[in-house]
């Protein structure tokens, strides 16, 4: 049975962005020491960590460097190569391990894992050829997304492709570098919610309430609280993402993004094997927030609460918004209920994630509607 690793053991994240930071931050207040791996000397979780080790996601003699001082490895990207992963893994357990990211770090061998065990996912094919594309855009088109099978994230590394005609699959096909991807059906959606899980080594098991997730040009705007779908759906969200933390022998958190279709069925989209920008309001909705939670499952503490008390809301800090003039935060604090999060970034620019406002409401509508007033005022 693994043990227990209490605070004042040192935790290593390899990734050392916001959701490093945020994990750091957390891990900070039950007592542990920190250190990360990121290819940025000066990434955002810098400022508060005990040690930086500078090292690009291949990098396995900078994984080991920093896990050689650890008594836990997490991480909080998943592009971390399965070699860094190895060399992290000899001097400190890795929590995710080395079998759960082999799965998820492939888009085809994800899918394929999830049909296998009755998982409902949309209509989908490999891809592993041009040939292939045209088949696949014959079995599944005229509408549909095409995704790399590794790599991407933020409506990276794909392409939604609406006229099947050859010279646009072509098109597809290179700006994808040519390499494996998935083929999926654009699927009619009512709407679309994440469900965060947690799972310990000793196999305690912990599900949030789901999130609501409102995305423009494929990144996430905005996202709330629970979600507010039917019951029925919530209760099938978290037992499918139950189902996946316990086969899968997760140990960490694991954020499933799911669509609700317009015909009323849950459909799987992509596991995240860390924390998730759509649990960001986990921290003022739920008694323990993702971060926490992250840090408790990797330690093998006992799982904190994770019970609604409010709903919440968050909208995310693009750093277009950086472009023109240094944002209004002052306005925007002046919403009820608002609060600001800025994650040390120092260079804006468009698309790139540079913090993101949180607000309470009364119902998940207000908390919305609030941290969306409050955007407005930037």
């Amino acid at each position: 049975m693994s043990l227990t690793i209490l605070p004042g053991a040192t935790i290593g994240i390899l990734g050392g962005g916001q959701l490093g930071r945020m994990m750091a931050m957390a891990a900070r207040s039950l007592g542990y020491r920190i250190q990360v791996m990121d290819p940025d000397p000066s990434c955002p979780a810098r400022f508060v960590v005990d040690s930086c080790f500078q090292g690009t996601w291949d990098d396995a003699k900078a994984a080991a460097d920093m896990a050689r001082g650890c008594d836990v490895v997490t991480l909080e990207i998943e592009h971390i190569s399965p070699a860094a992963i190895t060399a992290a893994g000899r001097h400190a357990p890795v929590r995710p391990g080395y079998q759960t990211m082999q799965i998820i770090q492939d888009r085809i061998e994800q899918k394929q894992w999830l049909f296998e065990r009755g998982i409902p996912v949309g209509p989908y094919l490999a891809v592993r050829s041009f040939e292939d594309l045209i088949e696949a855009a014959s079995r599944l088109g005229p509408d549909l997304y095409l995704k790399s099978a590794k790599g991407g994230y933020d409506g990276r590394s794909q392409v939604h492709i609406q006229d099947c005609e050859p010279d646009r699959l072509l098109q597809a096909w290179h700006l994808l570098r040519e390499q494996p991807c998935v083929a999926e059906l654009a699927v009619p959606l009512l709407k679309e919610i994440s469900v965060m899980v947690a799972r310990s080594p000793r196999g305690e098991v912990r599900v949030f309430p789901s999130a609501r997730n409102h995305h423009e040009n494929q990144i996430l705007l905005w996202s709330v609280i629970p979600s507010s779908v039917p019951d029925h759906l919530e209760t099938m969200a978290r037992s499918l993402a139950v189902q996946i933390a316990e086969s899968l022998e997760l140990e960490g958190v694991l954020a499933v993004e799911m669509f609700v279709t317009k015909d009323g069925d849950l459909l799987v989209n992509e596991l995240a094997p860390r924390p998730h920008n759509s649990y960001h309001a986990s921290e003022r909705a739920c008694v323990t927030s993702q971060f926490e939670q992250a840090i408790r499952a990797i330690c093998n503490l006992p799982l904190g609460n994770v019970d609604l008390l409010q709903p919440a809301a968050i909208a995310n800090l693009l750093g277009d918004l950086w472009l023109e003039r240094e944002p209004r935060f002052n306005r925007a604090l002046a919403v009820t209920g608002v609060h600001l999060h800025l994650y040390e970034k120092h260079q804006p620019r468009k698309g790139r994630k540079m913090g993101h406002l949180s607000a309470i409401g009364r119902t998940p509508d207000e908390a919305v509607e609030r941290v969306l007033l409050a955007a407005g005022e930037l």
